[in-house]
């Protein structure tokens, strides 16, 4: 049992724990020493105690939150995956793929630009 089994387990259809599911396990094999917890009722992934990047299934999408600094450094990019966002949050459809390599360069930007970060939160 993960920590997020119970999380996967409570959302409404089978596709989004699918979906949602991949998107966690990618992260964990990819980002071995990242830290999975649940927090805020939101799967996240934290490094030395400070947020990286958090998920959670919307009704509509899948809700990518990397933090303000990670959607401003990677707004363009976002944009042409064929994905909306917010100040805070990137929306992914349900049914339209996920683009694990744009996902790898934010994970990437933020564990490289928080590594001396102390608070969860950026400032």
């Amino acid at each position: 049992m993960t920590p997020f089994t119970a999380y996967l387990e409570g959302l409404e259809t089978v596709w989004q724990r699918a979906v949602l599911g991949e998107v966690l396990r990618w992260v964990g094999e990819k980002f071995p020493d990242l830290t999975p917890k649940i927090a805020w009722n939101q799967p996240m992934f934290t490094d030395h105690g400070t947020f990286i990047i958090g998920f959670s299934a919307a009704k509509a999408h899948l809700a990518v939150a990397p933090e303000r600094a990670g959607i401003l450094r990677f707004s363009g990019a976002i944009e042409r995956a064929g994905y909306r966002h917010s100040k805070e949050l990137i929306r992914i459809p349900w049914g339209q793929a996920v683009d694990f390599a744009l996902l790898e360069e934010i994970i990437r930007f933020n564990v490289e630009d928080k590594r001396d970060c102390a608070a969860f939160w950026r400032g």
